[in-house]
């Protein structure tokens, strides 16, 4: 299955790119194991007009655009669905097996999420009730799927 995270805004040079790059790599590698294929990161440029409704339209779009192809669409939100590590592996497990062939996690803009990236998502997460910076976001994600996939495996990195 592959695991793809779409997200506004680029990421520069430096720690958050390299780290995000690390915990793709480790996902990569051990993700074979368990039938995942390494992860794809799509970055999109951010919104460019001067409303904050339509940057979020605007970005929207492009989120659901690049991820078309997904058979299930995760939109992350500080609204959503709180998971612990265990349920989050127990899902990518369950979506694996079902026959799922990708999920794509959305990582809005500044502005959030408008309402057509709401409607078009089958699940919304939050990985914090906290506002993260999205660099901060793509991180924690990234390590997160790293983390469920190790639970999966049966790799001693997750220790509960």
């Amino acid at each position: 299955m592959q695991l793809t995270i779409v997200a506004v805004g680029r990421l520069k040079s430096g720690p958050e790119r390299e780290l995000i790059e690390r915990y793709r790599g480790l996902l990569g590698g051990l993700g074979r194991s368990c039938s995942f294929k390494p992860a794809n990161i799509i970055e999109l440029p951010e919104g460019r007009a001067s409303q904050p409704a339509l940057r979020q339209q605007d970005e929207a779009q492009r989120l659901l655009a690049a991820s078309s192809e997904a058979g299930l669409r995760v939109l992350l939100d500080e609204r959503g669905t709180q998971m612990t590590s265990q349920q989050l592996s127990d899902f990518l497990a369950s979506e694996r097996d079902s026959g799922t062939r990708e999920i794509a996690f959305l990582i809005g803009g500044a502005d959030g999420h408008a309402d057509a990236a709401r409607a078009k998502a089958d699940k919304t997460m939050s990985l914090s009730r906290l506002t993260l910076p999205h660099g901060l976001a793509r991180i924690l994600l990234a390590e997160q799927l790293y983390r469920a996939v190790t639970i999966l495996a049966g790799h001693p990195y997750h220790r509960s």
